[in-house]
């Protein structure tokens, strides 16, 4: 880092080589950077391979697809960040994409409003069955 070689750090999906569970991270180095900043790609989502079986494999598309991202050099949200060197540096030089390429948030959303008014609805009309048990009850116990 401090002599400015890494250009990029592509993070590709788990299951890629054969017998090698793990993902991995590809360094791409340059002597001739006229930049100080470093790209990250986190080309480890489901757009990024196709799943086959146990095992995951780039295919044509997804290479060109990481490539693009590469030669760009622009900030894709969710997929790839140039960060100044000096930040990693700050980072204790921590080189994992994650750290830099924020993830995406792929939560379900929930409208709180809607889900209390659900919530009413639903004690109310356990509230009501009770009363129809308790009346029940005291039916039999006569």
């Amino acid at each position: 880092m401090d002599q400015n070689f890494v250009e990029t750090v592509i993070s590709l999906a788990p299951n890629l080589f054969f017998g090698t569970g793990i993902a991995v991270n590809i360094l791409i180095l340059s002597k001739h950077k006229e930049k100080n900043t470093t790209q990250f790609i986190d080309a480890s989502g489901e757009e990024f391979f196709k799943k086959v079986a146990k095992n995951n494999i780039l295919e044509e598309e997804h290479i060109e697809q990481i490539i693009e991202i590469f030669d760009k050099k622009e900030d894709v949200d969710y997929v790839a960040k140039t960060v100044e060197n000096k930040k990693i540096a700050e980072n204790d030089y921590n080189l994992s994409v994650s750290s830099y390429v924020e993830a995406k948030d792929t939560r379900e959303k929930v409208d709180i409003t809607e889900l209390n008014k659900e919530i009413a609805k639903t004690v109310e009309k356990i509230n009501t069955l009770r009363a129809d048990i308790d009346a029940i009850i005291k039916e039999i116990e006569g």
